[in-house]
């Protein structure tokens, strides 16, 4: 198969598109430092051209205020048509777990707009929600930062990695379109407050977190279970301990 992915070069793009290429897929990796821009438009049709399946894994370049509605609504729009015109047969996007519930957020707001695009195209497609990555935890940890310490809610959630996150959009992209959104998290539940203190002590970081139920998730109050994926979500693999081991070059 001849697959585009759109946002090739970001975290979850370069993992995808090696997986595909080992699974003996042609891949056409797209993104802005390639050339190619889903916002204005920009050599999107030479790389969508004779593609059986486009897989929409770009991200906006900030979470807040309206350029992530900006962003995602032009690009989607860009996007689609393009895949409409080529005749594409399979279109994937990945979104966030969550979305529905945490629409106060600009950022998720914004990814909602992009799943109702995808879903009134009248395209074949899937959607893929993730729950956040490990590789993020970091960003997760510096919205509760106060002086020397960081203020978390206790809220739930079930981090992934992005490996096992591209491995699995990957065999979505291999099979038939869904029309449908499904999930996948990470094989453990943590409080946001939990991980920031695994993550700290790992780091060596002996900065202390303070549980805190008023502190806003991305701008949202969160509730206990907002952020945690349905029951029929894909269970990822690789558990936070051995993430954190392997990517302090344990």
């Amino acid at each position: 198969m001849k697959i585009t992915v759109a946002g090739a070069s970001g975290l979850i793009g370069t993992r995808l598109c090696e997986n595909l290429r080992r699974s003996g897929h042609g891949v056409v990796a797209a993104s802005l430092s390639l050339g190619v821009d889903t916002v204005t438009g920009k050599g999107l049709d030479a790389a969508v051209a004779g593609s059986d399946v486009v897989v929409d894994v770009t991200n906006a370049a900030s979470f807040r205020d309206s350029a992530a509605l900006d962003f995602f609504k032009a690009s989607t729009k860009t996007l689609l048509a393009a895949a409409a015109e080529a005749g594409v047969r399979h279109y994937l996007a990945l979104s966030v777990v969550g979305t529905p519930r945490l629409v106060e957020s600009d950022y998720l707001h914004a990814k909602m707009v992009q799943e109702n695009l995808i879903q009134a195209s009248g395209r074949p497609y899937t959607i893929l929600r993730s729950t956040q990555f490990y590789e993020f935890i970091n960003g997760l940890i510096d919205i509760g930062a106060q002086g020397d310490v960081f203020r978390l809610p206790s809220a739930s959630m079930r981090p992934v990695a992005a490996g096992d996150v591209a491995a699995f959009l990957a065999e979505l992209t291999a099979g038939d379109p869904l029309g449908d959104i499904v999930e996948i998290g990470g094989p453990e539940q943590f409080g946001i407050d939990e991980v920031a203190r695994i993550y700290l002590a790992a780091n060596e970081d002996e900065r202390q977190v303070i549980t805190d139920p008023s502190v806003s998730y991305f701008g949202v109050e969160l509730t206990q279970d907002a952020l945690l994926p349905g029951p029929a979500a894909r269970m990822a693999n690789q558990k936070l301990d051995d993430w954190l081991y392997q990517s302090m070059g344990g």
